[in-house]
């Protein structure tokens, strides 16, 4: 019994991180999906006449040091000024946010008592304009062709949210020890695969649209990255990845700090697992469901399967040399992680290493000390932007 649990908790993490992406670049190149897209696609860029008007929304809190150059970014962006209305909704910000929004030439700009990123957005929703509602963070900077990247999957009917690719900026004069930049690329490849196939099972809140007929109000707690995409399965649309419509940021420059960002998103998704429908297969496609599970519920499981991993395998050590050098393994992957903040500063090229071992560790932390913060403590609808990414 043990040694099934053992190798059942193995199973499933090399099937989570190496699997599944393998399965879907075997499906794509199988051709699954690519009949949907023919029949539902188009083509041929369009004219300034068909392009859809556009709201773009910002929620702020406490931005002053940026917002000018997010509403400037956004006045740059190669779409028609005329379809294009800039909405900053400030959450209750403490500094000057609304004024510095309003002077760098914001079409308006919202002062709203302090209730969370989520009620922010629903209320420009509310005074907005658009056919097509954009979302985009504060500190992220959209290249000038992003807009209209991001609203040309809406061409197909079905397509009811479209989220961008962000890539995330490092000091060059002090690179940090953040490996959120290899994650996120090894996410975008994965999340390119599920649009092609069927549709994204999670977006990112630095660019991003939905149709204005198909914008949910979810729970304040619940944010639109991981609880639009499903939600528009389960409606009948197609929820999509758009990767010519890059953004950028500042990425928080320690592991640690990421380490807390990530802590903080995981109070606010797992109520979305447990109790916002996520786990519901109603609406999904067989498909559909195996992304779900794959993707989102297996990488949430992974801190808890690695503990089972690791206990049974403690119990497994006489039972052979294969346990004893998995059990090896696992414990150099924690003394990996342990060191590398003491190796850092002697050598980039053994510390790269060192440092994606921390990053994978304080990542799976995260997500088990996510859950523990919101069932203890209840996670608050407000936030504060991370340190550095300003």
């Amino acid at each position: 019994m043990i040694a099934a649990l053992f190798w059942i908790a193995i199973g499933l993490l090399v099937y989570a991180q190496l699997g599944y992406p393998l399965l879907l670049a075997v499906l794509a190149r199988a051709g699954v999906g690519r009949r949907r897209a023919r029949a539902g696609g188009v083509s041929g860029a369009r004219s300034p006449a068909e392009l859809p008007s556009v709201s773009l929304i910002v929620a702020a809190h406490a931005e002053e040091d940026v917002i000018v150059a997010k509403v400037g970014n956004a006045r740059g962006l190669d779409y028609p000024r005329e379809l294009l209305e800039i909405i900053v909704a400030c959450d209750g910000s403490p500094d000057a946010t609304a004024e510095r929004a309003r002077a760098a030439g914001a079409d308006l700009v919202l002062e709203l008592p302090r209730g969370g990123k989520i009620r922010a957005q629903d209320a420009a929703v509310e005074r907005s304009r658009g056919e097509i509602l954009a979302f985009g963070d504060a500190n992220a900077l959209w290249e000038p062709g992003a807009l209209r990247a991001l609203v040309e999957p809406f061409r197909e009917e079905r397509v009811g949210y479209v989220c961008g690719r962000v890539s995330f900026a490092q000091d060059p004069s002090d690179p940090g020890t953040n490996q959120e930049g290899l994650y996120w690329r090894y996410e975008m490849a994965i999340r390119s695969l599920e649009s092609r196939l069927a549709s994204v099972t999670a977006g990112n809140g630095a660019i991003y649209a939905t149709r204005r007929s198909t914008y949910i109000v979810v729970d304040e707690v619940m944010g639109h990255d991981l609880s639009f995409p499903f939600n528009m399965v389960k409606r009948g649309h197609r929820a999509l990845y758009a990767p010519a419509a890059r953004a950028a940021e500042k990425m928080v420059p320690s592991i640690e700090g990421e380490f807390a960002r990530k802590r903080r998103m995981m109070s606010h998704a797992w109520p979305i697992v447990v109790r916002g429908g996520l786990l519901s297969p109603r609406g999904y496609s067989p498909l559909y469901a195996l992304m779900i599970v794959s993707h989102r519920l297996l990488r949430y499981a992974a801190p808890f399967l690695h503990l089972l991993a690791l206990g049974c395998n403690v119990a497994l050590l006489g039972d052979g040399v294969v346990y004893v050098a998995i059990f090896a393994a696992q414990l150099a992957l924690l003394l990996s992680a342990l060191l590398a903040p003491a190796v850092r500063p002697l050598s980039r090229t053994v510390a790269r290493p060192l440092l994606i071992a921390r990053y994978y560790v304080l990542t799976n932390a995260s997500i088990a000390l996510g859950l523990l913060d919101w069932l203890v403590k209840g996670t608050p609808a407000g936030w504060t932007a991370p340190e550095g990414t300003r």
